[in-house]
């Protein structure tokens, strides 16, 4: 094998075992799903902001690997469900955690 194609398997298998450490694992998510996380939850939060009804500052929303997460009070069962109704009309939502609490 000549250097260079000594030098180009190096570099080739560098790559790969670095790309392997971008993966996600059950209980990790990966680079790529921290950020689609990140633009799930702001459109969430936007989407709840703009909804009349609900109360932005008292509604708490996490994501996780597509599967958003809402907490904290509401005034009604009605506000809770439209909540996770607006929630679920996001793109790249996979699942809603209803985890709000009626005053």
């Amino acid at each position: 094998m000549t250097m260079s194609k000594r030098f180009a398997a190096f570099f080739f298998a560098l790559f790969v075992l670095a790309l392997a450490g971008c993966g996600s694992t059950p209980e990790q998510a990966s680079t790529g799903q921290i950020i689609d996380d990140t633009v799930i939850t702001t459109k969430v939060k936007a989407a709840i902001f703009e909804e009349p009804t609900l109360k932005t500052l008292q509604i708490g929303v996490e994501t996780f690997k597509g599967i958003v997460q809402l907490s904290g009070f509401v005034n009604s069962s009605a506000a809770s469900l439209k909540a996770a109704e607006v929630t679920r009309k996001i793109e790249g939502v996979k699942g809603v955690k209803n985890s709000l609490v009626v005053k």
